[in-house]
């Protein structure tokens, strides 16, 4: 039953991505083009009650730095978000990172916390999913998901808080954890938290997704929508010039300023020993991968970049829970091929399972992003952040598109 819902999963976005064929795909896509006309619709009406008040935003008296995309996946969000709350906490802030924890499984029993002013328990209604409070992650990844569970383990000195509820998780952050900067992870559909500065992220290789939207096409919003942007990074870039895709995104934001960026590889880290090894390693190595992320392809091109022979690559749906049968089956599959080595994603390395036989050596890939134009941009937006102190008066309504 898991491995036919994978299938399923899989499917799906090979039929929006225009990659499956055949009558069923054909009529899949005529199903799911009518059933974006509501979303869109929806979208718009959603956005229009923020707009007018209807629907009021939230206050906590300190910075919302909210990231996020129009696209479902794949922009590289992560990484992104490691970089704001690294420099911010390196420059003296407290950030904290509020997430939804997309995939994670619910406690059978909320966290003990103590209050901080009066020393009582938390109300377990109040009590967010606290994966860390600065120092290691108090959760484990299936409770946490794999993206705050991944931030908290590579930034010590800053909370990473899930719930649905980001308000809840925010002033839980801001009362009990004393974060005095918080940064809204995959944000900016999520508007019961006033923002105070909105960054998307527009991936260089599919800026607009498919161009339609859900559920037929990856777009959350429609394109006209960037204008809320304060600033776009253009992530993943190659090298190549942007000027046709800035003249584009301009139609839309005449006004964010722009940084363009790569997620480069940083070197190889062993699952199981913790040893570190450079890019250079993987150069005409015999590679398996495995990955469960948004964008498979991408990773791929990076591996065949460094020069890596990839024999195979089994891919599963976007934050895949592998099991213990899965992963050994794909182990006993590399030995038959004499694979040399196994390489996975970070994002995925947090839930691969130790193999029964650990007969071939299992590496991750650390991506981090380096800005390649805009480093003044991104200056001014850390300087920016660091000068305010946290008031609810510095928070202002944001203009929504319809």
């Amino acid at each position: 039953m898991r491995e036919t819902l994978n299938e399923l999963e899989q499917w799906g976005t090979e039929v929006i991505f225009g990659r499956a064929r055949g009558f069923r795909a054909s009529v899949m896509r005529v199903l799911l083009w009518s059933l974006s006309g509501i979303y869109r619709f929806g979208v718009a009406k959603r956005l229009g009650r923020y707009r007018s008040g209807a629907k009021p935003q939230q206050y906590l008296g300190t910075q919302v730095i909210s990231i996020g995309n129009l696209t479902v996946g794949g922009t590289g969000k992560t990484p992104v978000v490691e970089l704001f709350a690294r420099t911010l906490r390196d420059r003296g802030r407290k950030p904290a990172i509020l997430s939804r924890g997309y995939k994670s499984k619910k406690l059978s029993h909320p966290q003990q916390w103590v209050g901080r002013v009066d020393g009582e328990p938390i109300p377990a209604e109040q009590m967010p999913k606290v994966v860390s409070d600065g120092g290691e992650p108090l959760l484990k990844v299936k409770y946490a998901g794999d993206e705050p569970w991944m931030l908290a383990k590579n930034l010590p000195g800053v909370a990473v808080v899930v719930d649905k509820d980001r308000v809840k998780g925010g002033a839980f952050a801001v009362g009990e954890l004393e974060a005095d900067t918080l940064i809204l992870d995959d944000g900016l559909q999520y508007l019961d938290l006033a923002h105070s500065t909105d960054v998307v992220l527009v991936d260089q290789g599919a800026p607009f997704g498919t161009g339609q939207m859900l559920p037929r096409g990856t777009l959350r919003e429609p394109a006209r929508n960037l204008i809320r942007a304060d600033y776009i990074f253009i992530t993943k870039c190659d090298g190549s010039s942007n000027e046709q895709l800035i003249r584009k995104m301009r139609k839309f934001n005449k006004n964010a300023e722009i940084i363009e960026c790569t997620h480069g590889p940083k070197h190889l880290e062993n699952l199981f020993t913790g040893e570190r090894a450079p890019l250079e390693f993987l150069n005409n190595k015999y590679v398996a991968a495995i990955s469960g992320i948004a964008v498979p392809q991408s990773f791929e091109k990076i591996l065949n970049k460094l020069g890596a022979q990839v024999e195979f690559h089994r891919v599963f749906s976007d934050h895949h829970s592998f099991n213990q049968k899965e992963i050994d089956r794909f182990m006993h599959r590399c030995m038959e091929r004499d694979i040399e080595i196994i390489i996975t994603t970070e994002k995925d390395a947090v839930r691969f399972m130790r193999p029964k036989e650990l007969d071939v050596p299992v590496y991750f890939l650390r991506i981090e992003v380096e800005i390649l134009k805009g480093e003044e941009v991104w200056d001014n937006i850390i300087e920016r952040i660091c000068r305010e102190k946290p008031n609810a008066d510095h928070l202002l309504l944001r203009e929504l598109a319809g």
